[in-house]
Formats: C-alpha cells, sequence, structure tokens
C-alpha cells in the first residue's frame, strides 16, 4: 500500500518543498539522514513526531522521483 498520502506540499512551509504530514520536516532531511546511515530506529529517536510510514513515504517519493524520460537526439 502506497505512503505518499503522508508528503504534503504546502507554499507556506519549507518554501512549498515536499515535507511530511505538513510538519516543517522535509522529505530531503529524512533521505539525507537514511544516506548517512542512519536506521529508521535513529532518525524515529531523534524525531519523535515521525513514524515508521513516514520514511517509507520518503523512499518512495524519491523512488518515483527519480526516474525521468531519456532523451534521444535525432
Amino acid at each position: 500500500m502506497s505512503e505518499l498520502h503522508r508528503i504534503t506540499i504546502d507554499p507556506g512551509i519549507c518554501s512549498g518543498r515536499p515535507i511530511i504530514r505538513g510538519m516543517r520536516i522535509r522529505v530531503r532531511d529524512v533521505l539525507d539522514l537514511l544516506a548517512a546511515g542512519a536506521s529508521r530506529e535513529e532518525i524515529l529517536q531523534d524525531y519523535p513526531l515521525l513514524e515508521d510510514g513516514d520514511i517509507t513515504a520518503a523512499l518512495e517519493f524519491a523512488s518515483r522521483h527519480s526516474d525521468h524520460p531519456v532523451l534521444r537526439v535525432a
């Protein structure tokens, strides 16, 4: 089941960047922590308002937005 419903975009919060459930925690912040080697448990401990599904949502969001069309020059 998709967790993307947890990702919101609000022009008044974090300059309209994708955030977790309307909080001032950007998807990028979660992804940066994961990329730096933080475990889910560490992230949840450091950010008590986050839920495990929020981390899954950030990963799902990144996965869906990392692919792009390949343009070929004729």
